[in-house]
C-alpha cells in the first residue's frame, strides 16, 4: 500500500482537492485526482492509496448517494476523518465571454440545486447537462464544449478560464461535508466531540420496522445528525439507511445502541467513529441523565449484585 498517496474526486481543480489542501497532512502527501467517488474508494481498497477524501452529504441536497451507496457495498472502508468547506461557485467561461452568449452550462449534478434560482434569474434559456465534477465541466469550457462552467472560483487559473460571476449561491452559509476514508482499523480515541457513523439494513418490511431501528438509539439518548434511506437493489421497497449519529462507538451509550442494532438487523455495516468537523468539545449538548458512561456502569454494577444476590 502507497501510505504517502491520497486519492481525491477529480479533475484538478475540484473542491473536493481545496477540503483536501486544508488538512495539515495533505502537504506531505502525493495527492492524486481520480475521475469518480468509486474510482476514489478502489485504489484505497486495492492498496493503491492510503486514504481518499470524497463528498458525503451537501446542506442544499442532503446526502451524496454515490458516496453513501460505495461505503454501503464492496470491500467495507472506514471513516477516520470529516471536514466542512463553504461551498459557493464562480461561473466560469473563456476569456471574452459575455453573459449574454451563454447558451450551454455545465457542473457537477450536486451544483445544479444550489445555483437553480441563480440561473433562472440571470440564463433562464440556457441548457444544463451535468459533468463528472465541477472542475470536469471547467475543463470541457475550456475545450469548447459548453460556455460556461459552475465551479470553484480557485479553478479558473488551471482551467485557462475567467470568473465572469462570482459568489454564486442560492443558499447562504451553503457546505459541503467531506469524508477522509481509508481500510478498516481500530477507530482513533474519542475526542469528546465525535461522530459515529453506520449502514442499517431492515429484516422485512413491516409497520414501525424504522420506528426499532430509531428507538435503539433514542432509549440510549443518542442523538441523530443524520439518516438517509437508499436502495438495496434487492427490488422496489427495500432499503438500507445510513445514519451518523453523535458520540463514539466507545461510548456506552452508542456500544449499546450498535449492540441493540446487531441483535434486529440482518446486516450492519460500521463506518467510524470521528471527530466532528468545527465542534470543540465545550460546544457537545449535556448528555440527558442516565446516559453517561458513568451511568451505564453503575446499572451494570448494581444487575452484578442483583444476580449475586448484593443489591
Amino acid at each position: 500500500m502507497s501510505a504517502t498517496r491520497y486519492t481525491y474526486l477529480g479533475p484538478e481543480g475540484t473542491f473536493t482537492e481545496a477540503a483536501l489542501r486544508t488538512l495539515p497532512e495533505a502537504a506531505t502527501r502525493e495527492l492524486v485526482p481520480m475521475v469518480s467517488v468509486p474510482a476514489a474508494l478502489d485504489a484505497v481498497r486495492n492498496g493503491e492509496a492510503a486514504a481518499a477524501l470524497v463528498p458525503i452529504e451537501n446542506s442544499v441536497e442532503g446526502g451524496v448517494t454515490a458516496t453513501l451507496d460505495e461505503l454501503a457495498s464492496g470491500e467495507p472502508l472506514m471513516i477516520y476523518r470529516e471536514v466542512l468547506l463553504p461551498i459557493a461557485f464562480a461561473l466560469l467561461v473563456r476569456p471574452g465571454t459575455k453573459l449574454s452568449g451563454i447558451k450551454t452550462v455545465t457542473g457537477h449534478p450536486v451544483a445544479q440545486p444550489q445555483v437553480r434560482n441563480w440561473l433562472r434569474a440571470h440564463l433562464p434559456e440556457a441548457v444544463w447537462e451535468s459533468a463528472a465534477s465541477n472542475a470536469d465541466g471547467a475543463r470541457l469550457v475550456q475545450e469548447g464544449r459548453f460556455d460556461a462552467a459552475f465551479a470553484g472560483e480557485f479553478a479558473a487559473a488551471t482551467y485557462g478560464l475567467e470568473p465572469l460571476v462570482t459568489e454564486i449561491h442560492d443558499a447562504e452559509n451553503a457546505e459541503t461535508r467531506f469524508v477522509l476514508v481509508g481500510r478498516p482499523a481500530r477507530p482513533a480515541a474519542p475526542t469528546g466531540a465525535d461522530k459515529t457513523s453506520v449502514v442499517l439494513w431492515l429484516g422485512d418490511d413491516h409497520p414501525g420496522a424504522l420506528l426499532e431501528l430509531l428507538q435503539e438509539f433514542a432509549v440510549r439518548g443518542v442523538n441523530l445528525m443524520l439518516i438517509q434511506s437508499r436502495p438495496t437493489g434487492a427490488g422496489i421497497g427495500n432499503y438500507c439507511f445510513a445514519v451518523d449519529a453523535e458520540g463514539h462507538i466507545s461510548d456506552r451509550r452508542v456500544g449499546e445502541a450498535l449492540m441493540g442494532l446487531k441483535r434486529i438487523c440482518p446486516k450492519v455495516r460500521f463506518l467510524g467513529s470521528y471527530p466532528r468537523a468545527g465542534v470543540e468539545v465545550e460546544d457537545v449538548a449535556a448528555l440527558r441523565r442516565g446516559t453517561s458512561d458513568g451511568e451505564f456502569m453503575a446499572a451494570s454494577d448494581w444487575l452484578a449484585r442483583a444476580q449475586d444476590g448484593r443489591a
